[in-house]
């Protein structure tokens, strides 16, 4: 299913997508936290297939798996934030 999601600068700024599609994986997963089902979705967009919104839910979950978080601990207080929140720092 990994090849069923890419990454392409050009398209929605960088975001994963569908492979042949501007669908993003995020859309996606809006789509499914909003209560749609696979199938309401595969409806809905009829060039997307029941594996392409399976692979966007995996992708998102191996993203939340390597993901890194961070804890900030300062003076009566502790933030804990995820590297995605965290300032970038030019490389």
């Amino acid at each position: 299913m990994e090849d069923k999601i890419v990454v392409n600068p050009k398209i929605l700024s960088g975001k994963p997508i569908i492979k042949g599609t501007r669908i993003s994986v995020e859309f996606t997963l809006e789509m499914l936290s909003s209560g749609m089902s696979v199938d309401d979705i595969t409806d809905e967009y009829p060039h997307l297939k029941r594996e392409d919104v399976l692979a966007a839910i995996e992708y998102a979950a191996k993203s939340i798996k390597h993901e890194e978080l961070i804890f900030l601990i300062e003076p009566n207080k502790l933030r804990v934030i995820s590297s995605y929140d965290a300032p970038k720092i030019p490389g």
